[in-house]
């Protein structure tokens, strides 16, 4: 599972996403969902990046299934559809997360 080409960006996206879940990261221009309502108001700050760290989180959980499921290598040989495979999964649910992230800060 290690070996997978996207494990570690998966894992640090993830590890990322807790302290957005959890309200630990205050308003800031470096980490976070910025956007100039979101940092305009504590409230929407809060609110934007517990939902962006939830996406994010399951965007990693999604990836982190397929490449468990679906090994990038085969019997030791690197194989060019799995890690087509291996990178729509990591990248489609991270577009997706970042276009419902957008969505929900405009709702709020």
């Amino acid at each position: 599972m290690l070996s997978q080409p996207f494990f570690w960006a998966a894992i640090l996206i993830m590890l990322l996403a807790i302290p957005l879940i959890l309200g630990l990261i205050p308003r800031n221009r470096a980490y976070g969902v910025r956007t100039s309502r979101t940092l305009a108001e504590d409230r929407v700050w809060y609110r934007a990046n517990r939902y962006g760290g939830w996406a994010f989180l399951f965007s990693s959980v999604v990836y982190l299934a397929v490449a468990g499921a679906f090994p990038s290598s085969v019997s030791g040989r690197d194989d060019f559809g799995r890690w087509l495979l291996h990178l729509c999964a990591f990248v489609f649910p991270l577009v997706i997360s970042l276009l419902r992230i957008r969505s929900y800060v405009k709702r709020l």
